[in-house]
């Protein structure tokens, strides 16, 4: 038996000699149903063919058990998880702020900003912060939100409207699905 200082697989099985059940279903190393034996003749088994006996269903009633080469198991299985996290991707959401005196050309440097984002495939906040004054008419902070948004609309879809919160007004945009 080899000891190894890493894991190999984050999910633990029980093997051989810690499966405890009085009675087991056991599936042979092709994957041929060998029926429901006692744990110690499904050792004797696994024993006889140089393998390991690996629960793979504890829930099952009785628990489901196979006869395989444990180490290359959970090999396998671990390169089945590094291949799923490979596949996945994160969404990131970056933040654009704009302010109620924004000129055109920041305007649409913006709009730039946002697009190359949503492009990548990460969600965008844009927010307005409201200072002094400007708290009095959020109006003119949503009407610059809807202008973002228009200029978006080809890329972009609102996932949630522009709606105050505190001094702060907030809109979240997602990039459209591909088709």
């Amino acid at each position: 038996m080899f000891w190894r200082c890493f894991t190999i697989s984050s999910r633990e099985h029980q093997i051989n000699e810690q499966i405890r059940d009085r009675q087991v279903r056991v599936i042979g190393p092709n994957g041929d149903q060998l029926g429901i034996m006692s744990a110690a003749q499904a050792l004797q088994k696994a024993a006889e063919m140089n393998l390991d006996l690996v629960k793979i269903a504890p829930q099952a009633t009785p628990p489901v058990c196979k006869i395989i080469d444990y180490g290359k198991f959970r090999f396998e299985q671990a390169k089945r998880e590094k291949e799923a996290k490979k596949n996945q991707h994160i969404v990131d959401i970056k933040e654009i702020r704009l302010s109620l005196n924004i000129d055109t050309h920041d305007f649409n440097t913006k709009v730039g900003h946002a697009q190359r984002f949503l492009k990548a495939g990460d969600k965008v906040k844009v927010s307005i912060r409201f200072r002094g004054r400007e708290m009095d008419h959020p109006e003119h902070g949503h009407e610059i939100m809807r202008r973002f948004a228009e200029a978006l609309s080809d890329v972009a879809n609102v996932e949630k409207p522009s709606k105050m919160e505190g001094r702060n007004m907030l809109m979240f945009l997602v990039s459209k699905p591909v088709k």
